[in-house]
């Protein structure tokens, strides 16, 4: 006789999901929710994207599209001498992302809502741009993203994207034409790590 599953209950999907994890060497304790990107756990593509970064301790940094905050924390955390910006159009994900980065103590770490580079000050400047690019983002606003990327970054500033396989050829001509330069820093099974820089 098969057991019966019990459903979770309304109250308990209400609670935050929290879980441990450790990312460039750096300890985190997440809260998310459901309705925010992989909830329960980093994803492939998170997860590959950070194994590939190289950070300067006093970098200032922009995480684009944060979810709750793996990313930006982790490299916040990397380099506690700069600043850094994690935005996301999703207000939930804002929220999840400003709250992980008290538990955490990440004082060098805020969110805030923005459609990519919208509601970002137009004279802000980072020195590394990071984002795990949605695979549905649209080749409009992926083209905007990557422009206004690059008016965002300053000289010698650094791109860092994971993109599913699917959009490697995609990104590769893209950043050739917007940055001038390009290269595949990992091709994994299912995701592949870009880079750019924006030269002089």
């Amino acid at each position: 006789m098969k057991k019966k599953v019990e459903k979770p209950s309304l109250e308990s999907l209400r609670e935050d999901i929290v879980f441990d994890t450790t990312l460039c060497d750096q300890k985190l304790r997440l809260h998310s929710t459901w309705g925010i990107f992989s909830p329960r756990e980093i994803d492939a593509g998170t997860a590959l994207l950070l194994k590939y970064v190289d950070i300067a301790k006093d970098a200032d940094c922009l995480d684009l599209g944060c979810g709750y905050g793996p990313i930006g924390l982790t490299v916040a955390k990397l380099a506690p001498q700069g600043k850094t910006l994690m935005v996301d159009k999703d207000f939930m994900a804002v929220e999840y992302s400003n709250k992980n980065a008290k538990v955490n103590n990440i004082d060098n770490a805020e969110a805030m809502l923005s459609n990519g580079f919208q509601h970002i000050e137009k004279d802000r400047r980072f020195d590394v741009v990071i984002s795990n690019v949605p695979a549905k983002v649209g080749k409009e606003m992926m083209t905007l993203m990557l422009n206004d990327a690059k008016r965002h970054m300053k000289p010698d500033g650094e791109m860092f994207l994971v993109t599913i396989n699917g959009l490697r050829q995609y990104m590769k001509r893209n950043l050739n034409e917007v940055f001038g330069n390009y290269k595949k820093l990992k091709q994994g099974p299912g995701y592949t790590v870009s880079y750019a820089r924006r030269e002089r």
